[in-house]
């Protein structure tokens, strides 16, 4: 182990996939380490949507955290199969017809793995007791350089290090940067259709267990096809940021939802009303934020962030692949000898991470850009099928 670690206490915040793999990154290098996770245990909360791992940075993680191959026996071969369909289910590319999407090695090869298992993967690979759960933090005090951590149930801990991983609406962050999200014009309804083959055949037979992105009059729909026979849905458009409290929908009622998306969605193939056929499926709006592009916070000695509580961006297909690249880089930084204080080296990786998230925000920027104007079916395919 590296002498910076030496009888040190690491407490990560957050078990998704970006704390579990810095745990698991710091303890293959004898590093204590605890992750407070808010969930009362692992099997409480239904995990989101599949994700695709990315093989410079998530892929990565997976090969120097020894997880290749769990890795290889959980994921789902073809659901990375994506066809580009206008609002009337018209498909304009196919990722079916191609032969081989690739394969390990190739960097475009992006396998896909549903969230519950990618997290129960990286869960199993720690230490037993490694997780805390039900911790919900509410507060930190810095008492001599040492971080107290309190938590909702009345729970303490202590720790030398404090790694915020806890996602968008971070509790870690407004101890290290007063810099808020701002929101990006664009509002989520999102919703898990059960046994969707029963409940939205048609969409079902022409997801073929892989993805949808339906862009037409500046919206979107995305559906993804999950393990478990249920399928995602992310209905997107422009929209005001209280648009949810000013509808007066009930989102857990399907027939108020339906008669919203009649209305907005009014030219759509009646094919997508079949996501709202299901009374038991409940929606969630969610507006889509953003930091700051040209965000950046003068470096602490003991406590930094990772993932979307560092730097949080609409979904672009990097955001767990960025997480992960996180905590790969700042366990190397960590452990790899060439800092002489744990301040010095948050620096360091602070430093790459907000050049890294500059880069990657213009490019989300972009796609939000044309993703939502009117011609975005076509930018869309065009980038899929290169002259």
């Amino acid at each position: 182990m590296s002498t910076l670690l030496k009888n040190k206490k690491v407490a990560i915040i957050g078990a998704g996939p970006g704390g579990l793999t810095l745990a698991r990154l710091l303890q293959l290098k004898g590093v204590d380490v605890k992750v407070y996770e808010r969930d009362e245990n692992r099997n409480v909360r239904v995990q989101g949507a599949t994700l695709d791992l990315h093989t410079d940075s998530g892929l990565k993680a997976l090969e120097v955290a020894d997880l290749m191959d769990e890795f290889k026996a959980t994921y789902r071969p073809g659901n990375d199969r994506y066809r580009i369909v206008d609002k009337n289910a018209a498909v304009f590319h196919d990722d079916h017809k191609k032969d081989s999407t690739g394969d390990f090695g190739d960097e475009w090869f992006r396998p896909e793995i549903d969230r519950g298992p990618l997290r129960d993967m990286l869960i199993d690979s720690l230490n037993p007791e490694t997780v805390v759960w039900d911790s919900h933090i509410i507060s930190l005090e810095n008492n001599d350089n040492t971080w107290k951590i309190i938590f909702e149930n009345g729970q303490t801990a202590n720790a030398d290090i404090v790694i915020g991983a806890d996602g968008a609406n971070s509790k870690i962050r407004p101890f290290i940067t007063p810099i808020k999200p701002i929101y990006s014009g664009v509002t989520y309804l999102v919703c898990n259709i059960d046994d969707a083959k029963k409940n939205a055949p048609k969409v079902y037979d022409l997801l073929k267990g892989g993805k949808i992105a339906a862009l037409d009059e500046s919206k979107t729909i995305f559906a993804s096809a999950k393990g478990d026979g249920t399928m995602d849905i992310y209905i997107g458009f422009k929209t005001d940021i209280n648009w949810a409290k000013k509808s007066g929908i009930d989102f857990k009622n399907g027939t108020e939802v339906s008669k919203w998306f009649k209305k907005e969605y009014a030219d759509w193939n009646t094919i997508w009303l079949e996501l709202f056929d299901d009374e038991k499926t409940e929606f969630v709006p969610r507006p889509l934020y953003s930091m700051p592009l040209d965000q950046y916070w003068e470096p602490q000695p003991n406590i930094t962030l990772l993932g979307d509580a560092a730097h949080l961006l609409p979904p672009n297909g990097e955001g767990v692949n960025s997480a992960m690249l996180d905590a790969l880089n700042f366990s190397e930084i960590l452990t790899n000898g060439n800092f002489t204080t744990v301040e010095s080296a948050i620096a360091y990786y602070e430093k790459q991470m907000f050049e890294r998230f500059a880069e990657e925000g213009k490019e989300t920027s972009e796609m939000m850009d044309w993703m939502y104007a009117p011609g975005g079916l076509q930018v869309m395919v065009d980038m899929l099928n290169p002259a």
